[in-house]
Formats: C-alpha cells, structure tokens, sequence
C-alpha cells in the first residue's frame, strides 16, 4: 500500500499548495522591498524558509533594527506550533526515514503540508514527501522574487494597497477558525488590544521593542487561552 504515494503523486497534491503560496509570497516579496530592504534579501528568507507569519514578523524586526534575540525568540513563538505538527507526522512516517531524511522533510513541515500529508492513509514515504514539499517551497520562492522585483517597478500607491495583502492572509486564517470556536476570536481579541496599548501609549511604545512586543501580545494570550479555555484531551483525540 505504502508504494502507492509516489514522487508523481505528492506533485500533484503540491500544486494547489504552490498556488496559494504564490499569491501570498508575492505579496511579502512586495511588502518587504516596500519598507526598505533589498529583493535579494526577500528571496533569501523565502528559499530558506515557508512561515509566511514568521516571515513577515522578522521582517518587521529587521525593518525597526531588532536585535537577533528577539528576531530569533519572536521565530520561535510564532512557529512553536511546528514543533507539535512535527511530532504528530513523525509518527506517520515510513521506517525507512532516516535520520536525514527526518531533517530534510522537517523543513517542508508547513499548515497546509502537514494537513495534506497526514490524511493519507498508507506511511508516508520519503519520494512522496519530498514531492510534496517541491512545488510548494518553488512557489513561495519565485512569488517572493517576482513581488520583491515588481516592488521596485509599482507605483508607491500600488505598493500601499498590496499590503492589504498580509491583513487578508491573517482574516482568512482567524475568522474560519473562529467561526468554528468563538474562544479563538476571544484569545485573537486578547492579542490585538495588547497590541493597541503597545502601539498607542507613549511609554510602552518608547521604551519596548516591536519585536519584544510581538512577544508580549502573543504569549500573554496563549496564556490566557490556555488557563481560560484548556483544550481536552479528548477533543483533541475527537479531531
């Protein structure tokens, strides 16, 4: 059973996968050379790594001179949820994955690759994740470098309103989500009012990083989400 996820196959589950990273790393390829960094820097982060969030964010670190400590500990907060997806794949996958192999794959471990992958029904092979993950990382790598080049042929205006973009990806992702759990929109509600107050009162604003402030918002309410609404284990087995 397991020879039926071939190479070919995991192609053909990437593509759709490629297409929504394309629309999205356009955007951040714009988004980033419209504040000031260089398109080889865009397409860097995007060969390197597929976190849009986590792309986005340390970008903006990088834009407001961050220190590397809070680039790196925003990183880690942002996509501490990989390491629960890597945990959960790694339990579905073929004996015959090795060490390296593990390591190779685990950067392609990304929401919509681990959905796809861990609804197959047979372990999941080698040929068949590294199919998986090609198209998609391709995607997001030349939608980077085709925003970050139009970012410097776009009339400002233009560049304004693609920014758009990013608040989009962001509703998409919350508002699905809380529709199926009104907790989430309470938890989302928690971070955006601390973000106000980060942004809005003259001494927080002066005397705490953005960076740090990312931080703050987003493990004070996974804090208080976790203490207020714990999820069950049997819900989560349930899923």
């Amino acid at each position: 059973m397991e020879n039926l996820l071939t190479f070919k196959k995991g192609i053909k589950d990437g593509v759709p996968i490629a297409l929504g990273y394309f629309a999205v790393s356009f955007a951040f390829g714009v988004s980033v050379v419209s504040q000031g960094l260089p398109a080889l820097v865009a397409v860097l982060m995007s060969m390197t790594n597929m976190t849009s969030a986590g792309q986005f964010a340390g970008s903006a670190v990088m834009v407001v001179f961050g220190t590397l400590f809070e680039i790196v500990l925003t990183q880690v907060v942002i996509n501490a949820r990989y390491f629960l997806m890597g945990i959960t794949l790694s339990q579905r996958l073929s004996e015959k994955f090795t060490l390296k192999d593990r390591l190779l794959c685990s950067f392609g471990i990304t929401d919509e690759i681990f959905a796809v992958a861990v609804t197959q029904k047979q372990l999941i092979n080698k040929k068949y994740f590294m199919g998986l993950m090609l198209l998609p990382w391709a995607g997001w790598s030349v939608g980077t470098l085709l925003g970050a080049l139009a970012g410097n042929l776009l009339p400002e205006i233009l560049l304004l309103s693609l920014g758009i973009a990013l608040y989009g990806m962001f509703i998409a992702i919350v508002v699905p989500a809380g529709l199926a759990d009104f907790k989430i929109f309470i938890v989302s509600g928690i971070s955006i009012l601390l973000s106000c107050l980060f942004y809005y009162l003259p001494y927080l604003r002066l005397n705490v990083g953005e960076g740090t402030a990312y931080i703050i918002c987003a493990l004070s309410a996974s804090i208080i989400g976790a203490i207020f609404f714990p999820v069950k284990v049997s819900e989560v087995q349930d899923e």
